[in-house]
């Protein structure tokens, strides 16, 4: 399976620096000994609109969601972008127990920053990675989970690509639509209307199993890489659910009449 899950992608061709992040590099391990990389970046804003671990997707590594933290990290968040092992300049194999451990190993190394307010903590997962943080916010809830053009599990999304093959012969691999009902945090879902690769289908299947409470953005014209094309609206749709949930605790978040998200 992991050929065809994962594309690890070694070489960092982009940092922070580039963007002009503040940033410090990381090291930490995860709890089988492999050795991970991330940066923590940190945003002029005071007090910052939250933290935000990102578990980024099955490709390439924390170089290519730059765009990603510059965005956010705009918007008033810090961030902590870490690779999986095999990815980036972490050591080891993916599999998915290592994902796990990994993102594992990555929360706690976020709360180890001084600046960061285990209260205001945030899982953003892309992809794959929203399966991942998933999986993270049921052993650890945080204050609020963000899956971006997630899918409800490996086996459905394979299907979907390659009809032809059986189902039972497609590893039941990252079950997030089993394990969403559990979820005991606000969950903002984000997905575009012209995903090809996990359709938009996959994220309302999985937006409808989750419990309340819960805003669903779905971005017109948009595929499964691009949505921080959308740019500052992006980061605004973020900042204002992240607003309403510092401040609900947990409550019902507002909607519009018709039950549609209200984002301003």
């Amino acid at each position: 399976m992991g050929s065809l899950t994962y594309f690890p992608e070694k070489e960092i061709a982009q940092t922070p620096a580039d963007f002009g992040l503040r940033h410090r590099d990381l090291h930490f391990k995860a709890e089988d000994g492999e050795r991970l990389f991330g940066w923590w970046v940190t945003t002029e804003h005071a007090p910052p609109a939250g933290h935000i671990l990102l578990c980024h997707g099955n490709g390439g590594n924390i170089g290519n969601r730059l765009i990603d933290a510059d965005l956010l990290s705009h918007a008033g968040f810090n961030l902590l972008l870490f690779d999986y092992r095999g990815y980036g300049r972490s050591s080891g194999r993916p599999d998915e127990e290592g994902t796990y451990r990994d993102a594992l190993a990555a929360k706690n190394a976020l709360l180890t920053r001084p600046e960061c307010d285990p209260a205001r903590v945030i899982y953003l997962g892309e992809s794959l990675g929203g399966a991942i943080a998933l999986a993270l916010a049921l052993e650890v809830p945080p204050r609020g989970l963000i899956l971006q053009s997630t899918f409800t599990s490996l086996r459905a999304v394979a299907h979907h690509h390659y009809p032809v093959i059986p189902p039972v012969v497609i590893p039941d691999a990252y079950p997030s639509i089993r394990r969403i009902a559990k979820l005991k945090a606000p969950l903002l879902s984000l997905h575009g209307d012209r995903d090809e690769v996990v359709p938009l289908s996959e994220g309302r299947a999985l937006y409808e199993a989750a419990p309340e409470p819960k805003r669903l953005r779905v971005f017109e014209g948009l595929g499964h890489s691009d949505l921080v094309s959308a740019g500052t609206e992006y980061a605004r749709v973020i900042k204002e659910w992240a607003r309403d949930v510092m401040a609900n605790d947990g409550d019902p978040l507002p909607t519009s009449g018709s039950g549609e998200p209200k984002f301003g």
